[in-house]
Order: C-alpha cells, then sequence, then structure tokens
C-alpha cells in the first residue's frame, strides 16, 4: 500500500539532494500529487532502498545499499526528554488509529451480519448475494498480512529521531536533529530567520507555534506576555520541537536589505597559516551579541593600533549557520595595513577588532536553477560561504566550481574542494592557474561553454575586478541573461588613520 511523504521527507528517506528530487519533478520523471510524493514512485527510481523482509531491527540493518543504516547510526538523537516526548506523542497517534480501527471493524462486521440476515430472508436475491460476497472478500483483504512498506517504517523511525518543520508564509521546511533549537536548526538549514542575541533575552527570535508541540530546551529571560503565550507564540532559540511535525509563522529575510546594521566587539579566535601568501583570520563573536548576516556578505573588520585605527572591507568566508565564529582569507598585501599586521604576527589570540555590518548584494537568488560559481584566488572566500549556504538549502539539482589562482599556493582549500566532490554526487569543482586574471577567466569561461552553456544556471563570479569583468562578458556574449550574473569585485579598501 502506497503512503504519500513531502519532498522534504522522501529526500531524506533515500539519502538524496531535495534539489535532485524537485529536478526529477519538474522534469516529469517524478510525479507529485497535491505537492506529495507516492512511496512506490519512489522506490521504482530508488529500487536500491528496498530492504530484507525479516524483522524490524533486521530490516533496518539489511537496506541493500546500507545507506538509510548509516545516517541511523552517525545520527545524534535528541535528548531523553524531547525523545520521550515525541515517543508519547506518536504512540497516542497510533492509539487514536487503533481506535478508529476497531470502530470501522466493529462496523464492518456489523454490516456484514445484517446483509446475511438480508440474504437468509430474501432467497435468491443474487444482487444481495453478490454484495455478502464481495463485503467477505474486502474484509478479508483488509485482514490479510500485507507486506510492510520501506519507506514508512523508515519514515516513522526519523519521526522520533527528528522533526520536520514547516515555515508559513513561506513554505520553507527543515528538520530538527540532536539538541538543536529551532533557531539552530533553521539557520543551519539556511532559512533567513529573524533573530539577535540567540540566547533568549532580546525576543527577536519569537514565533507563532500553528501546529505540533514544543518543548523549552534552554532557559530564556524574555518576558512573553499572557496573550501571546495563548496564542502559542514561543522563542526559536530556546525550545525544539516535541512533535514529529511542527507547522511555525514567522518572517524571514527577503534579503540584503532586511539585515540590520551591527556593531560587534568580537576577538580574534587564531590566526592559521593556510599558505604563504594567505592566512586565515578566526574571530567569535560574545554570545550575547551574534553577527546576522547573509552568504557572500562582507563586513569591516577595525583594529585599534598604538596611534592608529585599521579598518579594511573583507568578505565572511563562513557560513551564516555559525554566527559566532566568523573566518576572513587575508592575502598578503603591503599597501592593506590590516593585512600586515595580521602577517607580521601582531594579531594575536584574544585581541578585539570590531565587526562592523553586514554589507553587499552578493547572495543566493530564489530558485532551483543549478548553481555555478567562479573565484580567483581570496574571491573564494565570498564564493565558500555561498556554497556552504547552497549545500544547507539542499535545493539546486547540482553545483559547479572553477576557481583560478594566479598565484602557487592561490588554492588554499583545495582539499576542501576536493572532499567536497567526492562526497556530493551534485557537486564538481574544477581548479585552474594563470599569472594574468584575465586570461585566467577566458579558460574559465571556454571549459564552462563545454559544460554548461546548454543548461539553465545562475552564475556567481567572484575575484579582481579584470577576472570578474572579462568573464561576465564571455557569458553575456554566450547568451546567459544578466538576471542569472550575480558578481562580487574585491578590492582594497582598506584605510589607515590617526586614532
Amino acid at each position: 500500500m502506497s503512503h504519500w511523504l513531502t519532498v522534504w521527507r522522501a529526500a531524506q528517506l533515500v539519502g538524496v539532494a531535495r534539489g535532485v528530487l524537485q529536478q526529477q519533478v519538474r522534469d516529469g520523471t517524478l510525479r507529485l500529487s497535491e505537492g506529495l510524493v507516492s512511496t512506490d514512485a519512489l522506490l521504482r527510481l530508488y529500487p536500491a532502498a528496498q530492504i530484507e523482509a525479516s524483522g524490524l531491527l533486521e530490516r533496518v540493518a539489511h537496506i541493500k545499499d546500507e545507506a538509510f543504516g548509516k545516517r541511523v547510526r552517525e545520527r545524534l538523537l535528541p535528548s531523553q526528554e524531547v525523545l520521550a516526548q515525541r515517543l508519547f506523542l506518536q504512540s497516542q497517534e497510533l492509539a487514536d488509529v487503533r481506535r478508529h480501527l476497531q470502530r470501522y471493524h466493529a462496523l464492518v462486521i456489523e454490516l456484514q451480519q445484517r446483509v446475511r440476515e438480508l440474504v437468509a430472508s430474501r432467497t435468491g436475491d443474487t444482487a444481495l448475494v453478490d454484495l455478502e460476497r464481495e463485503l467477505a472478500r474486502g474484509l478479508a483483504q483488509a485482514l490479510a498480512t500485507e507486506t510492510v512498506d520501506l519507506l514508512d517504517v523508515m519514515d516513522d523511525m526519523l519521526k522520533v529521531m527528528s522533526a520536520q518543520v514547516t515555515v508559513r508564509p513561506s513554505g520553507h521546511e527543515f528538520t530538527v536533529e540532536g539538541h538543536d533549537t529551532l533557531l539552530q536548526a533553521g539557520l543551519r538549514a539556511g532559512l533567513k530567520l529573524n533573530y539577535g542575541c540567540g540566547n533568549g533575552t532580546c525576543g527577536m527570535c519569537k514565533v507563532r507555534v500553528i501546529a505540533g508541540e514544543v518543548v523549552q530546551t534552554q532557559h530564556y529571560d524574555y518576558p512573553l506576555s499572557q496573550a501571546e503565550r495563548q496564542q502559542g507564540y514561543t522563542l526559536a532559540c530556546a525550545h525544539t520541537p516535541a512533535s514529529s511535525e511542527l507547522t511555525l509563522e514567522l518572517l524571514e529575510a527577503r534579503g540584503p536589505e532586511d539585515i540590520p546594521q551591527q556593531e560587534i566587539v568580537s576577538h580574534v579566535r587564531v590566526v592559521t597559516a593556510l599558505a604563504p601568501e594567505t592566512r586565515l583570520l578566526h574571530l567569535q563573536t560574545p554570545r550575547s551579541h551574534r553577527l546576522r548576516f547573509l552568504a557572500g556578505q562582507s563586513v569591516t573588520l577595525g583594529l585599534a593600533t598604538p596611534g592608529d585605527d585599521l579598518h579594511a572591507r573583507h568578505p565572511v568566508a563562513s557560513c551564516p549557520c555559525d554566527d559566532r565564529n566568523l573566518q576572513f582569507f587575508i592575502a598578503r598585501d603591503d599597501d592593506d595595513p590590516f593585512a600586515r599586521q595580521v602577517f607580521s604576527g601582531a594579531l594575536k589570540a584574544g585581541m578585539a577588532v570590531t565587526v562592523r555590518g553586514p554589507v553587499g548584494d552578493f547572495v543566493l537568488a530564489e530558485g532551483h536553477r543549478p548553481l555555478v560559481f567562479a573565484a580567483c584566488d581570496t574571491g573564494f572566500a565570498p564564493v565558500k560561504s555561498l556554497i556552504e549556504h547552497a549545500l544547507a538549502l539542499d535545493a539546486a539539482p547540482s553545483l559547479s566550481l572553477f576557481w583560478l589562482a594566479t598565484r602557487s599556493d592561490g588554492h588554499f582549500l583545495a582539499n576542501q574542494c576536493r572532499s567536497w566532490s567526492e562526497a556530493l554526487d551534485q557537486f564538481e569543482v574544477a581548479l585552474s592557474m594563470n599569472p594574468d586574471a584575465a586570461r585566467g577567466a577566458r579558460e574559465i569561461a571556454v571549459a564552462m561553454h563545454v559544460d554548461l552553456f546548454d543548461i539553465d544556471c545562475d552564475f556567481y563570479l567572484a575575484g579582481p575586478r579584470e577576472f570578474v569583468q572579462v568573464l561576465q562578458e564571455e557569458l553575456r556574449s554566450a547568451g546567459v541573461p544578466a538576471a542569472q550574473l550575480f558578481m562580487e569585485v574585491l578590492e582594497l579598501e582598506a584605510v589607515e588613520g590617526r586614532a
């Protein structure tokens, strides 16, 4: 018997990106009914998800490709209290189903007895005889033992271990796993949620629970009014789902214009040499004052030195899902006083660095097209943030990265790119070298033309001006619409002034 699942849940169960299933829906390979996927159709597309017909525990252990079993073993369970509440609510649901089935069964048995009495009193009535036979046959089929639906069993397990959250009015979905709060899970899934402190003080992450149950997992000081509580409002930073399915009403940022400007005093956690000419600057914000930004945006870093205030704009290289830990790729540049401080070793762990921003509109656009990223040298910083954000959203059917280095150590995170490519079927990477950024851009355009120009893609370009301009011209001349081109020109924006 077929069951119906959301695309999000279906992707979880068969272990593919949601964007892959959405692409199959668009090309007609997978059909939806009222937005839901049939388990029968899903198993026809992914027969490797079949399991052995044995006991329940053996079913999980003997999935032929072992993908689901591995994900189950590796998944972090929620706390005992949350797990108990989910099991309790699921047991309530099962008890309701059993009660209804018993009532329906009693009703059918009573109806069958009435028909038999009518057949006995109306000898020769063939219509009643046929009705009695049909009723007996239908009841026998309903009571017969059927093969357990693989995906239904797996879905029931996931409902205990994780919770699916639907956001209104946007329709976005995300999964809450382990000990994550609603806010943490939503940010990890790439949603542009409204929040401030993240620790239950400001109330900016207030959401309304429309359906399902939540449980408090962290202390909070923000005073919700009695009216707000009665209307179902709660704080996303301090609660997690108690039920396996949850529907929330909240407002999400539409773009950079909805992200407020902030000024935060962060501290250096570590400065790491990624390559002879590149350093990783890792800053950490206070727990009560995190940086809210969109993937691909930049900030101005300020450093007070004896007699001078140094300021430099740099793109954030990390994902917004980890808003306390901010990463930046700093290239050696004698004309940049901030970079000189980083490379001289003057920037020590624990030193204060002011973060102002965010700024910039080099962010992911809404949509489900394949994504193509092109970066030159440290232009990889905003591209890395965008890639991690896109992977969290799990909506793009494929991602391709072209990374040009103009110096021998320019691919300072090549191993991470290769690991993405090896771990993700939908991710491809091409690393190239050319000391001239413009010529390198033309070479990348040729490579893109071979692989991608027959596909409707969104293109994200980041690097020095000559790299971005040449690649933009090549893509436009090849017919790529301007609306599908997103660019970030990285230029020195440093100021050295007297305090």
